[in-house]
């Protein structure tokens, strides 16, 4: 331990997110390079949807225009002696239309609801969908004065096939027109009714292409619409990992000391996905089923307002129902996510310290507890399945409920000419079609719910900012000489625990200076703050007489660069962890390997420098990892060298060759040397002592050990234990 403060080991995962606006309105910032793909998918989005209540009117049309063609006859020479006998005052009349009952009368009337009628001879005929716009009380009305007829009737052009085909003795006709009753249809042959019947054939024709159309028009927008949201949602998803790990990377060690690597990795992998779900699952989803649900209501109020209103009172059920499914899923889900985080979080620590609890002999003990937090999150599953498998039946139930409401009403007003046939079929069609989306809501508000959670968490890591101030402007003579100077530096880990107090000290260009001290002293510490990875709390730190805090980062970091302790290799090859993102040929790659006396090794792996490594390297020795990092640092070049007991963990043959390399590679460089084994520091051109963050002893080996103090100390503790081994 180095007086940081320790993170938790476990994260113990909150959700309290159901919708939050000020969330939602900062992830739909992220979506703003994307808008015309989103202005666009809402466009298809709408044509989708439109194409898709279209389909049941376009089947209602053709059943109630062309299958069941029939006409309803107003008879004007009726409406003329209704007319007249009102104006003789001849009692029981009611009014109608401001008192009168005349042709044009009932030609206003029909006008006024929009209801499109023909006109032959002395007869308006409407079609039977047509007429059912007239209010009970008119149908009445016109009825009793017998203006409205009960008959049927069937309205076809007139040529000479379908006059035969009707048989002339039964045609009214008038104009281009013939006008038969429509049960007479029932008594033709089938080669004369087909003949009769022509134009309704290729009426039926023309709406079934237009029905191929529209679903065909359907796919193509669904799968436009589809296409872009996902798109959106990737886009977002892309530019929220890269803001997530542009925003890790510039931040202070402090920032992780607080963020455990996990919780990072699990805020740009899994919490960002649940906000690209947001995108292509929920929102344009949510606001298909939206508009879908409105657009029926509206639909089944165009096609017939009296059932649609029977059909809508049967609604309020399923409003209620999802409002109270809304409040127990959140509270099932909130189960769920904290019983998996808390099998993660259990799972991430005992796997990684496996080795300790089998050497401990706690393997039943282990089991125990997860068996504990397994059984924990069984029950939070099995209680949000408890709510879906409820919730789903009762809306089925309801769906039911609402299709035998409008079959069983929808029944008495066929009877009753008040709807026609196909409107029926259309209000059974277009009530599926309702509530398809009240099961889709339900299931995306899970999606939502987890989404708000997971932008939560993703914004509370982006707005932390511990980053390092780089706000220098100034730069370093070339060639830079390596001078370093701390001057009265203090600094602490953790408030109130002070790790550097009040140290000075000046380390000349191509000098070598060695660090030595108890654990704890504060050896790392000095060169976390040399490369700002950490800034002082009090005092300065000088290269070449300049501040670091005035040099840019990268101008720092480029100067001074470790070989720390943990060596840390990537998932690539040999030469690109050399390269480490540098312009460096392959013969400068070989060339700082062979300083760094790493060449043997390399060119006897399989594939030589081109070699990959795994995470890690463990594929080779920790020697040779180190031998890899220290030809890293020197592919770099810095002018100042920190080797931070870059030889701690290397056996004796290893140590050798860096060793005999260190000669060359530590000719006119400044290097500080951080080291608990003494024996690799005999040579450095003096030694500084810490102990408790002071600067207790500096000289060369030989004078430390003359002064005998800590050092001397500290020397003979390790040489006694050379020799005991």
């Amino acid at each position: 331990m180095r007086g940081r403060q320790a993170a938790p080991s476990m994260e113990q995962e909150t959700v309290t997110k159901g919708y939050d606006p000020v969330i939602m309105r900062r992830i739909l910032g992220f979506a703003r390079p994307y808008k015309l793909a989103a202005i666009f998918a809402l466009l298809a989005l709408a044509f989708s949807t439109a194409g898709e209540l279209l389909l049941p009117v376009m089947l209602q049309r053709a059943i109630d225009e062309h299958l069941l063609a029939g006409y309803k006859r107003f008879d004007l020479d009726r409406a003329a002696e209704a007319h007249a006998d009102r104006a003789d005052g001849a009692p029981g009349d009611e009014a109608l239309n401001a008192g009168e009952l005349s042709p044009d009368a009932i030609e206003q009337l029909l006008a006024d609801n929009r209801i499109e009628f023909r006109r032959l001879g002395e007869a308006l005929y409407v079609l039977e969908s047509e007429a059912q716009r007239l209010s009970g009380r008119e149908q009445s009305l016109l009825r009793r004065h017998e203006i409205l007829a009960d008959e049927s009737f069937y309205v076809f052009p007139l040529t000479a096939e379908t006059r035969e085909a009707a048989g002339a003795q039964l045609i009214a006709e008038n104009g281009e027109s013939g006008v038969v009753p429509l049960a007479i249809l029932d008594e033709l042959p089938e080669e004369r009714l087909r003949s009769l019947r022509s134009h309704d054939i290729e009426g039926v024709i023309g709406v079934s292409t237009i029905v191929l159309g529209l679903l065909l028009t359907v796919l193509l927008f669904s799968f436009a619409q589809t296409y872009l949201t996902a798109y959106v949602g990737q886009g977002v998803m892309r530019d929220l990992r890269l803001r997530l790990f542009d925003h890790t990377v510039h931040q202070a060690l402090r920032f992780l000391d607080h963020n455990p690597v996990g919780k990072i990795v699990t805020r740009l992998t899994n919490d960002v996905e649940t906000i690209n779900e947001l995108f292509t699952q929920v929102l344009v989803n949510l606001l298909k089923d939206v508009a879908i649900m409105i657009g029926v209501v509206i639909t089944l109020y165009a096609l017939n307002p009296r059932l649609a209103t029977v059909t809508v009172l049967t609604l309020p059920p399923v409003v209620v129902l999802t409002l109270l499914f809304r409040v127990k899923a959140r509270e099932a889900f909130r189960r769920v996510r904290r019983a998996v985080s808390n099998v993660n979080a259990f799972l991430s620590e005992h796997i990684s310290g496996m080795a300790v609890v089998q050497m401990f002999v706690k393997e039943r003990r282990t089991g125990s507890s997860f068996d504990r937090r397994n059984n924990e999150l069984l029950e939070a599953n099995l209680g949000e399945m408890y709510v879906f498998a409820t919730f789903r039946p009762l809306i089925d139930l309801l769906s039911t409920t609402s299709i035998a409401a409008v079959v069983y009403f929808g029944a008495r007003f066929y009877l009753d000419g008040v709807v026609t046939l196909g409107v029926l079929i259309a209000f059974l069609n277009l009530v599926r079609m309702f509530y398809r989306p009240v099961m889709d809501i339900a299931e995306k508000f899970n999606l939502l719910q987890s989404a708000m959670a997971g932008g939560e968490r993703v914004f509370e890591v982006l707005d932390q900012d511990q980053r390092v101030p780089d706000s220098g402007t100034t730069r370093l003579a070339r060639p830079i000489r390596g001078a370093i100077t701390f001057e009265h530096v203090s600094f602490q880990y953790v408030p109130g625990e002070p790790v550097i107090r009040d140290l000075s000290f000046h380390v000349d260009p191509g000098e070598t200076v060695a660090v030595v001290g108890f654990t704890g002293a504060g050896k790392t510490t000095i060169a976390n703050l040399l490369t700002r990875l950490w800034d002082v709390d009090q005092g300065r730190i000088l290269i070449d007489g300049v501040d670091i805090r005035e040099l840019p980062l990268s101008e720092l970091r480029s100067a001074v660069q470790p070989i720390q302790q943990d060596v840390f290799l990537f998932d690539d090859t040999v030469a690109e962890n050399i390269r480490l993102g540098l312009p460096l040929e392959d013969y400068g790659v070989v060339h700082a390997a062979r300083t760094a006396q790493a060449d043997s090794f390399i060119t006897a792996l399989p594939h030589g420098y081109y070699t990959p490594l795994n995470e890690g390297a463990t594929v080779i020795s920790t020697g040779q990892r180190q031998l890899v990092a220290f030809a890293r640092v020197l592919a770099h070049d810095p002018p100042v060298l920190i080797m931070d007991e870059a030889t701690a963990n290397i056996d004796t043959e290893t140590e050798v060759l860096i060793q005999e390399a260190l000669q060359t590679v530590l000719a006119g460089r400044t290097a500080l040397v951080i080291a608990h084994r003494l024996s690799t520091i005999k040579h450095a051109d003096r030694i500084l002592v810490l102990a408790h963050g002071e600067l207790v002893e500096q000289g060369t080996h030989w004078e430390l050990l003359q002064n005998d103090g800590l050092y001397a100390t500290l020397y003979k503790f390790q040489y006694e234990e050379a020799e005991d081994r």
